[in-house]
């Protein structure tokens, strides 16, 4: 199925499920959403956004027309999230949507008053971000992920990629807690393939050549990158490292297998920006956070860049690219 059939069906399927937002809109009021990224700007090409604008169309909250957004980019610099959350409170937007625990966590710590959807925050009750999935709590709800399952899979699909596996270079983000709990459990999945972990964490953009050197004195099979705002702000140095040596690659999110990477297993970036668009058209219609469970996703994509592969001297098997839902060639 196409994204944007997806999006369509499922728009129609949250129309049908409960009572259209529009219903419990202000005759000319103009709804403000704050976003807040750890990362870099979230454009109008992400497919995230592209989604959450499709979700909350088809629930009457049109950009430009009774729908305002009010951005605020952290490019990985965590010292001023907070700032920023505080200053989409002072705004008086009716609901922030965070990309990135940094984010999620600035704005519960900053914005307490203004209810909060969160995404790409990893495991929210193992950061304390909600008291449970099912009764958030407070003013977050949003997308959570199933990172020990995930990570797995993806050990699982790199070592069927790379058959004599032996050691694999996991990088992440030392400093941002929902990813040092995403490698750990990257880590114990590891454990049960039977392969050794290079533990190599990285807390600022100086840190990755050495990792890089670390990498080139004792030499992995392959690389696991842990996807977050500083990982994927510096992915070009890592795929090109990971080019230069010959060392296969898996990431969380298609948009890196289409950048260069070898290949992403995770979840639908666009299925998660309808779910984001869900909840934001749910708080808008009057709808507490607190009332809302967490979801998890439910689309995963397998994508495989051939191109990057022949580079690479790999050669994949027909089962593995049967089984992919992209191959870039």
């Amino acid at each position: 199925m196409r994204r944007r059939d997806f999006v369509t069906l499922l728009c129609g399927t949250v129309a049908a499920a409960w009572p259209l937002a529009a219903r419990a809109q202000q005759p000319g009021k103009t709804y403000r959403v704050g976003l807040l990224a750890t990362g870099g700007a979230i454009g109008g090409g992400d497919e995230r956004r592209k989604a959450i604008l499709e979700v909350l169309a088809a629930h009457g909250f049109v950009e430009g027309r009774n729908l305002a957004f009010e951005a605020r980019w952290g490019d990985g610099r965590y010292d001023r999230l907070s700032e920023y959350a505080a200053a989409l409170k002072a705004s008086k937007v009716d609901v922030i949507v965070t990309f990135g625990y940094p984010a999620a966590l600035a704005a519960k710590m900053s914005a307490k008053d203004v209810p909060v959807v969160v995404s790409g925050a990893g495991d929210p009750v193992a950061t304390g971000l909600v008291e449970s999935l099912a009764r958030p709590g407070g003013n977050l709800t949003g997308s959570t992920e199933l990172a020990t399952e995930l990570s797995a899979k993806r050990l699982e699909i790199l070592k069927e990629a790379v058959p004599n596996l032996r050691k694999v270079a996991m990088l992440f983000n030392a400093a941002d807690h929902g990813m040092t709990l995403r490698y750990r459990a990257a880590e114990a999945a590891a454990q049960v393939l039977n392969v050794n972990v290079q533990t190599l964490g990285v807390r600022e953009p100086n840190d990755f050549e050495d990792a890089f050197a670390e990498m080139t004195r004792s030499r992995p099979d392959a690389i696991l990158m842990v996807s977050d705002a500083l990982t994927v702000l510096n992915r070009k140095k890592i795929m090109e490292f990971a080019a230069a040596n010959k060392l296969p690659a898996i990431f969380e999110f298609s948009f890196l297998v289409r950048d260069g990477g070898l290949m992403s297993y995770g979840p639908n970036l666009a299925a998660i920006g309808a779910r984001v668009g869900d909840f934001v058209a749910r708080i808008l219609g009057g709808a507490r956070p607190a009332d809302l469970p967490l979801e998890q996703p439910t689309q995963f994509e397998l994508v495989i860049n051939l191109k990057t592969a022949k580079a690479l001297g790999l050669e994949l098997s027909p089962t593995l690219l049967s089984r992919a839902d992209e191959v870039i060639e």
